[in-house]
């Protein structure tokens, strides 16, 4: 196929010797099926930023820091410059967040670098050799829901001690391998400890994932994952090894009003995110 304007680059350096074909076209990204060498990876060009649909971008970069004092002060008063390494942070947030998790443990694809907008990663496959689904394109027994419930959970452990939370996971950023689960898409990542909203996206990512597994195996969905973790994980006692129960009770002097309309609000926000995601899976062009 004729190389993407945007791949040609990589193909002049030797980074990428053929293009094989595409593989989707995403809200932030155009992924294609490349050969490296003898391996087959991916490649996932990053849209421009005023081409892009995700919403509400602002949230997720809160707390995100430049050690770059310049380039810290341009990104703050929305410069050109400024824009451009905005831009840049973003698409290399993601690649930050795949070595980090990939070293604590976390299933996610293995990356080999991001070039000028491009990230190069591994192409996930299934047991036969072919791209891996994402689970919204598959059905579960009962066993599997609830063993690949308990395994998205301990992965979402693990992020959290890593110090990051997806902030957009569900059914559509996850693959499955003859492994399990394969969290993906990970440029919104947030830092847990930094970002006002960490808590609100952290049950979001779990209710989401819950609530999807919910539908094959019921047993999961009075579990409080969510809420377990980040108390553990405020009070300094979470650590990869904890072991959870999902059972969390509310205490009197915490369960405000303030609290209630929180976790209303952030229903309504995930019911028209649940939307959104629909619309963009029936937008997809799939190859």
């Amino acid at each position: 196929m004729k190389t993407p304007k945007r791949l040609q680059p990589l193909v002049d350096e030797g980074l990428i010797d053929e293009v094989v074909r595409p593989l989707m076209s995403g809200k932030e990204a155009d992924v294609y099926i490349v050969r490296c060498g003898d391996d087959v990876r991916c490649a996932k060009i990053y849209k421009e930023a005023d081409k892009r649909s995700f919403k509400k971008a602002v949230e997720y970069r809160e707390g995100r820091k430049s050690r770059n004092s310049r380039r810290a002060r341009a990104m703050e008063k929305g410069s050109n410059y400024g824009r451009q390494e905005q831009e840049q942070a973003w698409q290399n947030a993601e690649v930050d967040a795949l070595y980090r998790l990939a070293y604590a443990g976390v299933r996610v694809p293995q990356p080999y670098g991001c070039f000028d907008g491009v990230l190069l990663m591994e192409l996930v496959t299934d047991d036969a050799g072919y791209v891996a689904p994402r689970l919204n394109d598959i059905t579960l027994t009962e066993d599997m829901a609830i063993a690949h419930h308990a395994q998205i959970m301990k992965d979402v452990q693990r992020m959290l001690c890593a110090g990051l939370i997806h902030g957009d996971l569900s059914e559509f950023n996850v693959l499955l391998d003859d492994k399990g689960p394969v969290i993906i898409d990970l440029p919104q990542a947030v830092d847990a400890a930094a970002n006002n909203n960490a808590k609100r996206m952290l049950l979001r990512d779990v209710n989401n994932m819950t609530q999807y597994y919910g539908q094959y195996a019921p047993s999961v969905l009075g579990s409080k994952y969510a809420q377990e973790m980040w108390l553990k994980f405020e009070s300094g006692d979470l650590t990869p090894e904890t072991e959870l129960t999902g059972e969390f009770v509310e205490s009197e002097h915490t369960a405000d009003i303030s609290a209630v309309l929180e976790e209303i609000q952030a229903a309504f926000e995930e019911e028209q995110a649940r939307k959104e995601r629909m619309r963009d899976a029936c937008e997809e062009d799939e190859f």
